[in-house]
């Protein structure tokens, strides 16, 4: 039996609210080792998305440099790279100046078969899950990794 949304999806989301600053946003993926963090208002309606991506000035960098660069950035015991640590403090914007406001999202019923074709169709890493435009939860690769694992016919409709 195909599995669902609902079943797979991580429930407890990290998210921020739309006047987190560049340096909030940072320390909240670094602290919960994630990559992305949704932005959602008081009522938690999804307002948008801010990725690592979103943090990283992107001008004259390669994506390889780029990831690279973040990952030493985060490594565990080291210091934040000066480059990094100046960016962040000068920059206040707030997450609803910068966020990616286009977001693919699913429903609690949508089937993993759905929510794999999402992530493979639009080259994402997540799909936020709502219930009546609320953020309810969201499912990564790695949601889908663990319920193939579970359940070898997971992504069978």
């Amino acid at each position: 039996m195909a599995l669902v949304a609902s079943e797979i999806m991580t429930r407890n989301v990290v998210t921020a609210p739309p006047d987190a600053t560049v340096a909030q946003l940072a320390r909240l993926m670094a602290e919960h080792g994630i990559s992305a963090v949704p932005v959602c208002d008081k009522d938690n309606t999804l307002l948008g998305m801010v990725t690592e991506g979103d943090l990283i000035p992107a001008l004259g960098q390669k994506p390889a440099d780029r990831q690279a660069w973040w990952l030493q950035v985060l490594a565990e015991g080291t210091d934040l790279a000066p480059e990094f640590v100046e960016y962040i403090r000068l920059d206040h914007r707030p997450a609803e100046k910068f966020m990616q406001r286009t977001v693919i999202t699913a429903t609690e019923r949508s089937s993993a078969t759905e929510i794999a074709d999402l992530l493979a169709r639009h080259h994402i890493r997540r799909v936020p899950i709502l219930r009546d435009g609320k953020l309810v939860g969201i499912v990564s690769r790695a949601d889908l990794i663990r319920a193939i694992v579970r359940q070898p016919d997971a992504l069978t409709s």
